[in-house]
C-alpha cells in the first residue's frame, strides 16, 4: 500500500500533461468499475485466423526434456522464483500468491492496489504463473510427441483461467504488461498446437472453448490498447504491451479492431524500441536484465511480423544488432554478465528446456544467425534450443558462420549508455575485464529500474567474477532489502555520509538523480585510463563531488583506482568491495587476497587512517550478500574501507591481477570482522 509521501513524490515526477492523462484514466477506470457486471458486446469474429509459422519444432532437440517438463506442468508443479516446486495443481488458483498463500479479491483490476501485500501478497508470485510461459511447454511437448494428454492439460488450465479471471476483474486485469506477455505466450501455444485446425477444438465443446478463448484474446488486446504505459511509465512496459498487441493482431486478425490495434502497436513498438535504446545499443533503463527482456520483445515482434509479411525497418534491426554487441562486450570469457541495475528473472517466453540454458548466450546465438556475426557465435558457444524453435531451418546457418580474416575487436566504449570496459587478453584464459558505470541513473523521471551505482565497477579475471554487482533480490515487498540492493552501499563505488548517491522516493522511483559522466577515456596497448565524476552528493550541506580515475597497467596486470572527494569539510567515506560468492577472501600482510577456482587477485588501499571492515551475510547492516535470483540471497564477502576525511582528499586502491599467492594473515570469515589500518 502506498503512503501519502509516495503519491506526492510520484506527482512531482510527472509533467502537467501526465497528471491530466492520469486523472482522465482514473475517472474512466472508476466508471468502468461500476459497469463490470454489464456484458459488453464483442464484434463478430473471423474464426479462421491466419496460420503463421513463426515457431518451428526442431529436429535435433531432446524430446524427453520437453516431455518431462510438460508432465510436471500438467501436474501443476512449476518453479516460481524462490519456490522451486510450487504446487499449483492441475487447475491452479490463478489469483493466489503461491508463496504467501494470499488470495487476491476479484474487484476491478485497474483500481486494485496490487502493491499492498496484505491484500495481494507478493504480486510477483501471483503474476508469474499467469504469464503462461509453462503453457508453451505443454504445447511444445504436444508438437514433439503428438500426445493428446498435453492438449487435455492445456485446455484444463486455460478453461480454469477463463473461469477464475473474468474480464476486468482481479489482479490479472491490473497490469497491461502482464496481459501483453500472456498474449505472446497464448500466440505461441496457438501456433504450436495447430491453430484454428487444432484437435483442441475438434468437437462441439472444443469449438465453444475456442470461441471463449478468442473472446478473451480480443478483450486482452482491447484492454492493453486502452491502458498503455505512457509518460514517465513508458519504459519496457510499453514495449512489452505493444509487442503483445502486435503479435495478437498478426496471429488473430479476427476483426477490424484487431487490425487497427495491430497497426497502432507496430508504430509504437518501432518508435519506442529506438527511443528507449541508445544508438550504441544500451537500453536506457540501465539494467542488463531489462536489456535482455526488451531485446526478446523486439526479436519476437519482428519474427512474428516477418511471418505475417510485415517488415520492420532497417534501423530497428540495426538497433537490435547494437544491443547484442553491448551484451557481447559485457560478457567475460566464461559467459558471466554483470548484474547491473534491476533484475526480476523475467522472461517473455521460455522456449528452451536445456539445463545449461543462458538467456544472454541464446540471444547471441540468434544474433549470430540473423546478422552473420562470428563474434556473436563465439560468445554464444553453441546453438541453443530457443534459437532453433525461433529460427527454424535458418538456425542451421549457425554452423556455417566462419571467422573473418581479421578478428573483430571488442567494443569497449558505450558513451551514450555510459559504460566503459578496461581490459586485456579478451576472451582468453588470461582475460581481465573491468566494467565501469558512468551512465545515467535510469530512464525517464522516475528511473524505475536504475541503481545508485555511479562510477561503480565490476571485475572479472580469467572468467572468475571477483568484484560483482550483488543484484536485486526484492521488488514490491521487503522494502529494507529493496533499498539495500539498489543503494550505493551495494555497489563498488564510494559512499558519502551513509547516504545513497541518488534520493529514493519509493521502490521504483528516484526523486533526485546523480548525474555521472566520463571525463576521459584513453584506451591503449599497454594502459587503459578512465576518468569520470558524478554530482550525487552535491546536495549535501557541504557539497561533495566524487571523481574516479581508473588505470589498468596491462604489462603489470595492475589496476589503480584513485577516488578524489572534492569538498571543504569533514565527511565519512566508505569504499565497499563486493566479492563473488565463490571467492575466498583472506587478510594478507599488505591487504587482502581473493581466490576463485585457482585464480588469485590482491587488493589493498594506500591510505593512512583507514578502518577495514569485513562482512558476510550480515543482516543488521546489511552487507555481504549476493542475489543471483529474485527473492533468493546468498552470503558472500564484502570489504568496506572506512575513513573520515576533511577537505579535498584522494583515496587510492590497488588491485593486482598477476595471480600470485600473497602471504595470508587471516581467512576468518566471521561476520563484521574488523581490522584497523594506521
Amino acid at each position: 500500500m502506498q503512503t501519502v509521501d509516495w503519491y506526492l513524490n510520484r506527482l512531482k515526477q510527472m509533467s502537467l500533461g501526465e497528471i491530466s492523462y492520469r486523472v482522465r484514466q482514473t475517472v474512466v477506470g472508476h466508471a468502468q468499475a461500476k459497469r463490470t457486471s454489464v456484458k459488453t458486446e464483442v464484434p463478430l469474429f473471423n474464426v479462421t485466423p491466419a496460420r503463421l509459422n513463426w515457431l518451428t519444432a526442431p529436429v535435433q532437440v531432446d524430446t524427453a526434456l520437453y516431455s518431462q517438463a510438460a508432465d510436471r506442468v500438467a501436474a501443476g508443479r512449476i518453479p516460481v522464483f524462490a519456490v522451486d516446486d510450487a504446487a499449483l495443481g492441475p487447475k491452479p488458483r490463478w489469483n493466489k500468491d503461491v508463496r504467501l498463500d494470499v488470495e487476491a479479491p476479484l474487484t476491478f483490476g485497474k483500481t486494485l492496489d496490487y502493491r499492498d501485500p496484505r491484500l495481494i501478497g507478493d504480486i510477483k508470485y501471483l503474476w508469474e504463473p499467469n504469464r503462461h510461459l509453462e503453457l508453451v511447454t505443454l504445447a511444445q511437448a504436444y508438437r514433439l510427441t503428438v500426445s493428446e494428454k498435453y492438449l487435455h492439460a492445456l485446455r484444463e488450465k486455460l478453461e480454469s483461467w477463463l473461469d477464475q479471471c473474468p474480464h476486468l476483474l482481479g489482479p490479472n486485469w491490473a497490469s497491461s504488461l502482464e496481459l501483453g506477455i500472456r498474449l505472446i505466450n497464448w500466440a505461441a501455444v496457438w501456433q504450436l498446437v495447430g491453430g484454428v485446425e487444432s484437435r483442441l477444438f475438434a468437437d462441439a465443446p472444443g469449438g465453444a472453448f475456442r470461441d471463449r478463448w478468442l473472446e478473451s484474446i480480443y478483450r486482452h488486446a482491447q484492454f492493453v490498447s486502452g491502458y498503455r504505459s505512457l509518460y514517465s511509465s513508458a519504459n519496457n512496459h510499453l514495449i512489452g504491451e505493444m509487442t503483445g498487441v502486435f503479435v495478437a493482431g498478426c496471429v488473430w486478425p479476427l476483426c477490424k479492431d484487431m487490425l487497427n490495434w495491430r497497426g497502432q502497436s507496430y508504430d509504437i513498438l518501432v518508435q519506442e524500441a529506438l527511443r528507449q535504446t541508445c544508438t550504441d545499443g544500451v537500453n536506457r533503463e540501465q539494467a542488463v536484465a531489462y536489456q535482455h527482456f526488451v531485446l526478446d520483445f523486439m526479436l519476437l515482434g519482428a519474427s512474428v511480423g516477418e511471418a505475417a509479411d510485415i517488415k520492420f525497418p532497417q534501423r530497428y534491426w540495426l538497433r537490435i544488432e547494437k544491443m547484442l554487441e553491448y551484451i557481447a562486450s559485457l560478457m567475460d570469457v566464461a559467459g558471466n554478465v554483470p548484474m547491473i541495475g534491476d533484475a526480476d528473472d523475467g522472461y517473455v517466453v521460455r522456449l528452451s528446456q536445456e539445463r545449461d540454458f543462458c538467456p544472454f548466450r541464446s540471444q547471441l546465438a540468434t544474433g549470430a544467425v540473423l546478422f552473420e556475426r562470428q563474434d556473436f557465435k563465439a560468445k554464444a558457444g553453441h546453438l541453443d534450443d530457443k534459437t532453433k524453435w525461433l529460427l527454424g531451418e535458418r538456425a542451421a546457418a549457425y554452423h556455417g558462420i566462419r571467422a573473418p580474416a581479421e578478428q573483430a575487436t571488442v567494443r569497449r566504449a558505450f558513451p551514450e549508455g555510459g559504460y566503459y570496459i578496461l581490459g586485456t587478453d579478451f576472451d582468453t584464459e588470461d582475460e581481465i575485464r573491468l566494467v565501469v558505470d558512468a551512465g545515467p541513473l535510469g530512464y525517464q523521471s522516475i528511473a524505475a529500474h536504475g541503481h545508485a551505482d555511479a562510477l561503480a565497477i565490476t571485475l572479472s579475471v580469467s572468467g572468475r567474477e571477483f568484484l560483482i554487482d550483488p543484484g536485486t533480490y526484492a521488488y514490491h515487498t521487503n522494502e529494507r532489502w529493496r533499498n539495500y540492493f539498489r543503494g550505493t552501499a551495494a555497489h563498488n563505488t564510494v559512499r558519502v555520509d551513509n547516504g545513497d548517491q541518488s534520493v529514493s522516493g519509493g521502490n521504483f522511483m528516484w526523486i533526485r538523480h546523480a548525474q555521472a559522466h566520463c571525463e576521459a577515456w584513453l584506451p591503449g596497448d599497454e594502459m587503459d585510463v578512465f576518468r569520470g565524476s558524478h554530482d550525487g552528493y552535491t546536495r549535501l550541506r557541504d557539497p561533495v563531488v566524487h571523481r574516479r580515475e581508473i588505470r589498468l597497467d596491462k604489462v603489470r596486470r595492475r589496476i589503480e583506482i584513485n577516488d578524489t572527494l572534492m569538498c571543504k569539510r569533514a565527511h565519512i567515506i566508505e569504499r565497499p568491495w563486493h566479492f563473488g560468492e565463490h571467492c575466498t577472501v583472506r587478510e594478507t600482510v599488505n591487504g587482502f587476497s581473493a581466490t576463485s577456482a585457482g585464480v588469485t587477485i590482491a587488493i589493498k588501499h594506500a591510505d593512512a587512517g583507514v578502518t577495514a571492515l569485513r562482512f558476510s551475510g550480515d543482516v543488521e547492516r546489511p552487507a555481504g550478500w549476493v542475489s543471483r535470483r529474485y527473492d533468493i540471497k546468498t552470503p558472500t564477502t564484502t570489504l568496506v574501507w572506512l575513513k573520515e576525511i576533511s577537505g579535498e582528499t584522494t583515496l587510492r586502491t590497488v588491485i593486482d591481477c598477476a595471480q600470485q599467492q600473497p602471504a595470508v594473515v587471516s581467512d576468518n570469515p566471521a561476520n563484521s570482522k574488523q581490522w584497523e589500518r594506521v
